[in-house]
């Protein structure tokens, strides 16, 4: 399956002595300027009629002209699965991500991922770059994300994060007690020595995490975090770089740490927690075809709330003592 786009339009006068690649971008708006070069190399965007390069400069009242097919990104395998929606509609797709789900296929995970659902539920997709997914999740971050059903779409929500009018904020449980909130302007890149780490590194990418206290217990916190920019594990590798690693963090939290007098009912839960205690709760974002501002809010996933359950138990249990 695949979809046919086929466009026209007049260059103005006011955009002329401009290039090609430059005024394509501005007619036509829905589609990223990689992908309108790649259209005007392979001379699928025209100008009356010819070929031109993406350099090439227009004087005014040229023709442009686009058709192309799009075809299939992949090889991907379509799997049936049981997807948590939260919306739908014709542009767009929200779900509530559950925990041991990895969201592209790569090496060692080839299908049973979120891709290889979505493709199930929505077979057009096969046509949009990454099946439509414009942010990702780790494999054991629960929670929302929003997914592009047409390259239109996709290009407006990447738009988005690029200008950070997307709004994505997680709750989690950290390690240690964090009175009030603060932000960590912290850049991140690939860790010198373990390439499957992120790390804090002067030549990373910015990355700045925003959080505050939600409920604090004797030797742990309950955050909500706001992200300003999406790096790689940035709310992982940012919370261990202030010595507040993300509980049960497999990667950036080392060994688990049980605080002096912990009760046995905490102990145990904190040991079998095995994944990070990171969910993104709350998605905000401009709808790509009508500009309406729409949000989403979803529950923490229960093994949070356990944990939490037995944070306030027990710091109660202590507070007893004294």
């Amino acid at each position: 399956m695949s979809e046919q786009i086929q466009m026209s339009i007049e260059v103005p006068p006011e955009l002329g002595n401009k290039r090609l690649d430059q005024i394509a971008a501005e007619l036509f708006p829905d589609f990223s300027r990689a992908k309108l070069q790649s259209w005007i190399k392979d001379g699928q965007l025209l100008v009356d009629g010819k070929a031109m390069k993406p350099k090439d400069k227009l004087i005014g009242g040229e023709q442009l002209s686009i058709e192309v097919k799009l075809e299939a990104e992949g090889e991907w395998e379509a799997q049936k699965m049981d997807l948590p929606i939260v919306y739908e509609d014709e542009h767009i797709l929200v779900l509530n991500k559950p925990a041991d789900l990895v969201v592209h296929p790569a090496a060692g995970n080839q299908d049973g991922t979120l891709l290889n659902g979505l493709l199930y539920h929505c077979p057009e997709l096969r046509n949009i770059p990454r099946a439509g997914i414009v942010h990702r999740l780790d494999k054991d971050t629960t929670g929302l994300m929003v997914v592009a059903k047409t390259l239109q779409a996709q290009n407006h929500l990447v738009e988005q994060l690029q200008s950070r009018e997307m709004g994505r904020e997680y709750e989690a449980v950290v390690q240690g007690t964090l009175t009030g909130g603060g932000k960590v302007s912290e850049p991140i890149g690939r860790h010198p020595k373990d390439r499957l780490k992120m790390a804090v590194h002067p030549s990373g990418k910015e990355a700045i995490t925003h959080y505050r206290v939600v409920e604090h217990f004797a030797a742990h916190t309950h955050l909500r975090l706001k992200l300003e920019t999406g790096r790689t594990h940035q709310i992982r590798v940012h919370m261990s770089h202030i010595q507040h690693p993300i509980v049960g963090d497999p990667l950036y939290g080392g060994r688990v740490r049980l605080p002096k007098g912990v009760g046995p009912e905490l102990r145990a839960v904190l040991r079998d927690f095995n994944r990070q205690a990171l969910h993104a709760k709350h998605l905000e974002l401009y709808h790509p075809a009508t500009d309406e501002l729409m949000d989403w809010e979803v529950d923490l996933p229960d093994d949070m709330y356990m944990l939490l359950d037995e944070l306030r138990f027990d710091a109660s249990q202590q507070d007893d003592e004294y």
